[in-house]
């Protein structure tokens, strides 16, 4: 991967066709737009280079199974796993729910114990609710500390041999804070237990090797990577996903079928059941590629910017509340004193400023908040000074409109 020196502003609103002029998109943790070249890629992939993969003998079949697993080598050379540890799923979601599935379901038993945290998505939720449920198993939650990070000495102190999974997020979606990854994955196999990382928000922001971090599952979404929706990476080392039992059956899963007995494939294509979202897969890489382009150093270093821009200027609104660390990782979340999110979200969009409002599949966290849901603005490389600007006179059209 190539590392970023140049440390001018991004300038890159031009390459985002989705982005008219006067409108602020500020809603990217949710989905990033995506620009020309991954477009382009889709295109090109439906109109003119499209067939199947891993079956056809013919040159068009042969051509675009190359383009799909040179995909793979690039997705994992993006985040420094090897190919045969990674595994295209939906996305992230589904990702987590194979885990759970595939891993905690063969590996879990009664009186074994999850740990979560308090800022973890719904996604990283529930799937571990239920895997519990199925063989009685517990969960434990890590509190946050008064900045609103995942507390790791709390943590520490938790962690039992009892637990065999701890599952946390790399970068918050609401409150934007980076989890100190190192430490967390370093407590869990102290005890003995495997860790998963949801990064969907920190791919598209910072640079990510898995062998460095020593995790043993990571998963993200492509939608926010700049990438087409509908597709998404898990990592797993491979010596675990060898040993996990597939997760759905059907075609390409399989070794050798008969009707007494099915074999199935080695990891990733175990996993991997049907015929895949090939053009999904193509825009992925061309994302990956736009991203590593630009230097993903270069993209945190905009970002953050941006979130101390933001901050800076909604702190001056005597009204506003803000959440999460100070340098968090190019999310801010408000609240607007007396006037609900969504009456937010709704006001600025009539100024053309685009942001999230509601409980961000985050339920736990705001119980923790105190509130019922946040406003949130979230950047990207398309975004500039001139949206912050935007969203400060937006909200202090809020204040007035609401006394």
């Amino acid at each position: 991967m190539t590392v970023a020196t140049d440390t001018r502003p991004l300038d890159l609103l031009a390459d985002f066709p989705a982005i008219p002029a006067g409108w602020h998109y500020l809603d990217t943790a949710a989905t990033s737009q995506k620009p020309q070249p991954v477009l382009d890629a889709i295109a090109r992939a439906y109109g003119e280079t499209y067939a199947t993969v891993h079956r056809g003998v013919y040159q068009r079949s042969a051509d675009m199974t190359l383009a799909f697993e040179a995909a793979r080598k690039r997705v994992a050379e993006f985040i420094g796993g090897t190919p045969q540890e990674t595994i295209f799923v939906r996305g992230a979601t589904e990702g987590i729910n194979l885990v759970a599935e595939c891993w905690a379901g063969s590996q879990l038993e009664a009186g074994d114990r999850i740990l979560l945290s308090t800022l973890e998505h719904h996604s990283n939720i529930v799937p571990w609710q239920m895997a519990a449920e199925k063989v009685g198993a517990a969960i434990d939650v890590v509190p946050l500390t008064p900045d609103h990070r995942i507390d790791l000495d709390a943590m520490e102190a938790m962690l039992t041999d009892r637990h065999k999974l701890v599952a946390l997020a790399h970068v918050s979606n609401v409150l934007g804070s980076v989890l100190d990854a190192r430490r967390a994955v370093a407590l869990a196999h102290k005890v003995g237990a495997k860790i998963l990382l949801d990064g969907c928000q920190a791919v598209p922001r910072m640079a990510v090797d898995v062998a460095d971090l020593g995790c043993d599952f990571y998963v993200f979404s492509g939608h926010k990577l700049y990438g087409p929706t509908g597709i998404g990476v898990l990592w797993g080392r491979y010596e675990l996903l060898d040993a996990m039992p597939p997760y759905q059956g059907g075609g390409s899963m399989i070794d050798r079928v008969t009707f007494a007995r099915t074999t199935y494939a080695p990891p990733p294509g175990r996993f991997e059941a049907g015929t895949p979202h090939i053009v999904g897969v193509v825009g992925l890489h061309a994302a990956i590629d736009y991203v590593d382009s630009i230097g993903l150093d270069r993209i945190h270093a905009h970002e953050t910017a941006l979130v101390r821009e933001a901050r800076a200027a909604l702190s001056q609104i005597n009204s506003v509340r803000l959440f999460g660390p100070e340098d968090s990782a190019g999310i801010v979340s408000f609240a607007v004193e007396g006037v609900h999110p969504h009456d937010v979200a709704t006001i600025l969009d009539e100024g053309q400023v685009a942001i999230r409002a509601g409980h961000h599949c985050a339920q736990p966290l705001m119980d923790a908040l105190g509130v019922p849901a946040t406003a949130r603005a979230s950047f990207g490389v398309y975004n500039g000074p001139r949206d912050i600007a935007a969203l400060a006179e937006g909200i202090q059209r809020v204040t007035r409109i609401f006394g």
